[in-house]
């Protein structure tokens, strides 16, 4: 591995596999792109909602990118503490499976780490939509880390 992609997620399981990125990646040396995705749909009713309190206020595709930039390096300080880890930080807007392949693409990734969960009662893994369509468009080893359905 050269150049590792972590789609970062706010969770337990999100943490723990930036965490194991983060030891792979120090102990060969690789960097890792640390990608924290707002769905448009997300950043669509935050926009409406700031814009709803005060009619001049504004939420930019700008902002929104920065805030999720600021989330991912908040959340890479935990999970990379006492590590010798080379990162850099994504924060964009959009469609979860088309900004994964797209960055993964720009920034010449050449493996992917993701969070998933387990859908079947019995704990056999079923993937969800976003983890099995990253598996089979991603051209590359994938990492991922199963858990069960949060409530």
């Amino acid at each position: 591995m050269q150049r590792g992609l972590v789609v970062v997620t706010p969770t337990d399981r999100g943490q723990r596999i930036m965490r194991e990125a983060g030891q792979f990646a120090a102990g060969t040396e690789a960097e890792l792109v640390l990608l924290s995705i707002t769905p448009q749909s997300a950043y669509g009713e935050t926009r409406t909602a700031v814009e709803s309190i005060d009619g001049s206020a504004d939420y930019s595709l700008d902002q929104a990118e920065d805030e999720a930039e600021r989330e991912a390096r908040q959340l890479a300080q935990e999970a990379f503490d006492g590590m010798n880890v080379t990162f850099d930080v994504v924060g964009t807007v959009g469609d979860e499976v088309d900004r994964i392949l797209g960055v993964a693409e720009e920034r010449e990734c050449d493996h992917l780490f993701l969070s998933g969960q387990r859908r079947s009662p019995t704990g056999k893994a079923l993937f969800g939509d976003l983890t099995q369509r990253a598996l089979l468009n991603f051209e590359g080893p994938v990492t991922v880390l199963l858990g069960e359905d949060e409530e």
